[in-house]
């Protein structure tokens, strides 16, 4: 969410390169059911949800903004994502520094910014979305199905992924989104501009099993009625480490 005072940035090497993987061609699948590769990517993506919660990470923002044509600072968050003795989250801020001038960012941004590079593709949640196979697509010799994902019906005050995912076609799980965030459009505050980037979040293989975000890249311009912003944002996600905890 990015406002004209306030930017709430989102996210994820890869195994897609950053550009130039070859189009999609509208083929079907062979051997397989459209609805039976949803539902496996689903299950994975519960899978991996369940599994981060075992983890701990660490997490590197970079973010630049431009207002006008004229750079107008950095903001750079350092921060390890871990446990408390109890057991519950708890996140440890390693640096964190700020010169942005133009906008300002918030507690609310950043737990937006973590949430957009988890999963929300699960088995519990894919009934809210509307999932369209694009195609086929090959890169480096690997072979991915291509679907289209928006929210069916967005409810006031929860958050959606709404953009485009790449499915690993032996395995079907997700190995890179590109989208953004979408919400149930309110009455805004007066002089409050709610705004989101379009985001790239790639993943890779965790402990032999996982397939978490490790890098997130958006480079977007934001049209607020008083001047077009650019956001350039760097996301790295690196350290996962699983944790045993006592009981």
């Amino acid at each position: 969410m990015i406002r004209t005072a306030v930017f709430c940035f989102a996210l994820s090497c890869s195994v897609l390169a950053q550009t130039g993987h070859t189009p999609a061609v509208n083929n079907p699948p062979n051997g397989v059911s459209i609805p039976n590769i949803i539902q496996s990517f689903a299950a994975k993506e519960k899978e991996f949800k369940q599994a981060l919660e075992q983890y701990t990470y660490t997490q590197d923002v970079i973010v630049r903004s431009s207002c006008q044509g004229a750079q107008t600072g950095v903001y750079h968050l350092n921060v390890n994502v871990g446990f408390d003795g109890k057991g519950n989250r708890v996140d440890e801020v390693k640096a964190v520094d700020s010169t942005l001038q133009c906008i300002q960012i918030t507690k609310e941004d950043l737990d937006t910014l973590r949430n957009q590079s988890l999963y929300v593709l699960t088995t519990d949640e894919i009934q809210d979305y509307r999932i369209n196979f694009v195609g086929q697509q090959h890169q480096d010799n690997l072979h991915f199905y291509v679907f289209d994902v928006s929210p069916i019906a967005a409810v006031a005050g929860k958050q959606y992924f709404e953009g485009r995912i790449w499915v690993d076609g032996r395995d079907f799980l997700i190995v890179k989104t590109h989208g953004t965030i979408a919400t149930k459009r309110e009455k805004k505050r007066k002089a409050q501009e709610n705004l989101f980037p379009v985001v790239t979040t790639w993943r890779e293989q965790i402990d032999g099993r996982y397939w978490f975000p490790t890098q997130s890249l958006a480079k977007d311009v934001l049209h607020f009625s008083p001047g077009d912003v650019q956001i350039d944002e760097v996301v790295k996600l690196t350290a996962y480490k699983a944790v045993v905890h006592s009981k």
